[in-house]
C-alpha cells in the first residue's frame, strides 16, 4: 500500500536488524535494511524513507558520518533520524541530536515491541 511509512535501518548487525525489520512490518510499515552506513546513505537517497532508524557503532562509517551524510544532501537533508544504538552516554546522545538526529533511542533499554511504539508516537507526532 502506498500509504505505509517507509523506514530505513541502518545497522550493521544483521540479525538485529533482520529482527527490527520484522517488529516493524509486523506494525504495518514499509521497512527497509542496510547493514552498514555506505549502502545506507546510498538506500536513503534512492528510496527517500519517511524515517531513518541508524545505529552509531559501524565499520567504514559510522553513524555521525552517515547523519551528516544525509543532511548534506539535498534528497535526504529533511528525513528524520532517530539514533538506534548502545550508546548511551550523554556526550553521545547530544553529539547525535547536534548533528541532525530527532531522537536518541538505547536499544538496550528497549524490546523491540517498545521500538515499535516509539517509532508509532514519533509518526503521530509529526504527521
Amino acid at each position: 500500500m502506498a500509504d505505509k511509512k517507509k523506514i530505513l535501518i541502518i545497522e550493521d548487525e544483521k540479525n538485529l536488524a533482520d529482527m527490527y525489520k520484522l517488529r516493524f512490518e509486523q506494525g504495518d510499515y514499509q521497512v527497509l535494511a542496510a547493514y552498514n552506513g555506505f549502502p545506507g546513505v546510498e538506500m536513503a537517497i534512492k528510496e527517500k524513507p519517511d524515517l531513518v532508524l541508524l545505529d552509531i557503532i559501524m565499520p567504514y562509517k559510522d553513524g555521525y558520518q552517515v547523519i551528516q551524510d544525509l543532511k548534506r544532501e539535498p534528497q535526504t537533508k529533511d528525513i528524520p533520524i532517530i539514533i538506534f544504538s548502545n550508546l548511551g552516554q550523554k556526550e553521545e546522545i547530544e553529539k547525535g541530536l547536534k548533528l541532525g538526529a530527532v531522537d536518541y533511542l538505547v536499544k538496550t533499554d528497549l524490546t523491540p515491541s517498545e521500538a515499535l511504539e516509539k517509532v508509532r508516537a514519533f509518526f503521530e507526532k509529526h504527521s
